[in-house]
């Protein structure tokens, strides 16, 4: 280009753009400038937009005007990587940035080591992060900024506060754990001993809270853990800590263990061989076991756990824990109140090995061991019919009120009977505690925005001596009503992710096949197998009910 020309000046770190408009046949093209500084040498250095169209529109004004001056501008430079360090306000990170070159130095690991060692960064750093970062500096155009987190510091971890060891366990966990023989293998039949413990009989053992591990920052300071704390023994019914040693809590009493929220409470039990017409009903205040059957129309009450070494026909058991039968149950369905007379309930869960023509109430869930057939369940948990690690029992022919899954091995019969299975109550019962929940914190909300109001003019008055008091009263029944409002707010939160909670709880799944005549049901959206599936997965997203196979 006539009248341009491009230089550097002695030590080549500046560009010089000189421009003579005597030299000029036309105005001069910022573009063409440019693209001329965009090869050769110049073209990784820095140029200055502004110094640049500066030259070229002075340049232009004296061509236009006939003024032979030479227009000299220092339009661009050779430009060094710039190194930067963030450390946030914890100190627990730092990150390293780094503008790539133009045309000028790139630093070496050492120099960025010193430079972390100059912003206080004594520990944590990472020299593979940092090559990494270099190797990709060299290799990006000139100008771009490269971020990453070079150094970690390590929190501290609290320590843990006591924790209860059961020694012991509970009779409904060696039920549903079958014992192994010797060697590997399991023996189905062998469900475990249901064993009552004897008097001075260690159940529940308390650790040693733990001071936890310190930590440090990027900046080297250490970081103190929170050591864990001593949690008292909750002691229970029947159980006494040991004399020589305070972390160990031993039975009073024989009877049945029962290890429930941190609390083991020894049940006083009462044994027997059976219930039937010569033994009465039994009714207790404790644990009841029964090392035989229980005959028709019989009927036993009990305020702990109920377990029977034996088989249940037709009788009545209450429960306020578990109840475990190890063998099955069976009833007959009552001609004039068309219920069944075989009645299982229970606060807790209930376990039975095989079951047919029985209704069942309980709190928990509600696990068969191989088949349940023509009955009717009501549980606040699951139905598994199978182990429980991998479900394969049978379930058809029943009514189902449940809160969560439904697992067995096959779903229905190839008879077509119904199964039928409603998850709606317990979901009604979320809606019905949300929306009361809803209309309270709208009712609160009004009162507190009329309060603040009345406080906002309160607090803008000159308040007489004599009614500061009562003033000061006012302000901490508002901050009282503020927490009330904001504990309130958080409970709905709770609810509503109860909600989603529940919604993703439900399904039914058939780990062999399901039959059709299974219909499961959430408030108005209903679900029906109209066909044979082989190992089903049938589970309720965005209001509709889904059927997938499991693979």
């Amino acid at each position: 280009m006539n009248g341009v020309t491009i230089s550097f000046d002695k030590t080549r770190t500046y560009i010089n753009l000189t421009l003579n408009p005597s030299e000029f046949s036309k105005e001069i093209d910022i573009r063409q400038v440019k693209t001329e500084l965009a090869t050769g040498e110049t073209k990784r250095l820095y140029v200055s937009d502004a110094a640049l169209k500066s030259a070229c529109d002075t340049a232009n004004h004296y061509f236009k005007t006939g003024d032979n001056t030479v227009v000299q501008e220092r339009v661009g430079e050779r430009r060094n990587a710039e190194i930067e360090f963030r450390i946030p306000e914890d100190a627990m990170t730092a990150n390293l940035v780094i503008t790539s070159p133009y045309g000028g130095k790139s630093p070496t690991i050492n120099t960025i080591k010193s430079l972390a060692l100059k912003n206080n960064i004594h520990r944590g750093l990472g020299t593979r992060v940092i090559e990494a970062m270099l190797m990709e500096a060299r290799k990006s155009p000139p100008g771009t900024i490269i971020e990453r987190t070079v150094a970690k510091g390590l929190p501290a971890r609290n320590g843990r506060s006591s924790r209860f060891i059961p020694l012991v366990p509970n009779a409904l966990e060696r039920i549903l754990k079958p014992q192994t023989n010797e060697g590997e293998r399991v023996d189905m039949r062998n469900l475990g001993e249901v064993i009552c413990v004897k008097v001075d009989t260690p159940v529940l053992r308390r650790t040693e809270p733990t001071l936890g591990r310190s930590g440090f920052d990027v900046r080297g300071s250490k970081l103190p853990p929170i050591p864990g704390e001593w949690v008292e023994f909750r002691k229970g019914t029947g159980t006494v800590q040991a004399d020589n040693d305070q972390n160990l809590l031993m039975s009073s009493i024989a009877g049945m263990p029962k290890y429930q929220d941190q609390t083991m409470n020894i049940d006083d039990t009462y044994i027997c061989n059976g219930v039937n017409v010569g033994t009465g009903h039994v009714n207790y205040e404790g644990a009841v076991l029964v090392n035989g059957d229980v005959t028709e129309k019989m009927q036993i009450k009990a305020e702990g756990d109920v377990t029977i070494n034996g088989f249940v026909e037709s009788a009545h058991i209450e429960s306020g824990g578990d109840i475990i039968i190890t063998e099955g149950a069976m009833g007959k369905l009552n001609d004039s109140a068309g219920e069944f007379n075989c009645h299982l309930i229970a606060k807790g869960s209930i376990h039975v090995q095989h079951g047919q023509g029985i209704e069942i109430h309980c709190s928990g869930n509600i696990t068969v061991g191989r088949q349940l057939a023509y009955s009717k369940l009501h549980c606040g948990g699951a139905v598994i019919v199978g182990q429980i690690d991998k479900p394969m029992g049978n379930l058809f022919a029943c009514d189902i009120v449940s809160q969560d899954r439904i697992e067995a091995g096959t779903l229905g019969a190839v008879s077509g009977s119904m199964l039928k299975v409603d998850f709606s109550p317990g979901f009604a019962q979320l809606l019905e505690r949300k929306d009361a929940l809803d209309e309270l914190v709208r009712q609160l909300r009004e009162n507190n925005s009329k309060h603040k109001e009345k406080i906002d003019i309160l607090k803008s008055k000159k308040v007489p001596k004599e009614l500061k008091t009562k003033v000061a009263e006012a302000l901490e029944m508002f901050d009282n009503e503020n927490a009330l409002l904001d504990w309130i707010e958080s409970k709905v939160l709770e609810i509503s992710d109860a909600k989603v909670q529940y919604q993703q709880d439900i399904k039914l799944i058939a780990n062999k096949k399901l039959y059709p005549g299974v219909t499961a049901k959430l408030n108005n959206r209903n679900w029906r197998s109209e066909r044979e599936y082989e190992r089903a997965h049938i589970h309720y997203d965005s209001h509709q009910w889904h059927y997938e196979p499991i693979i």
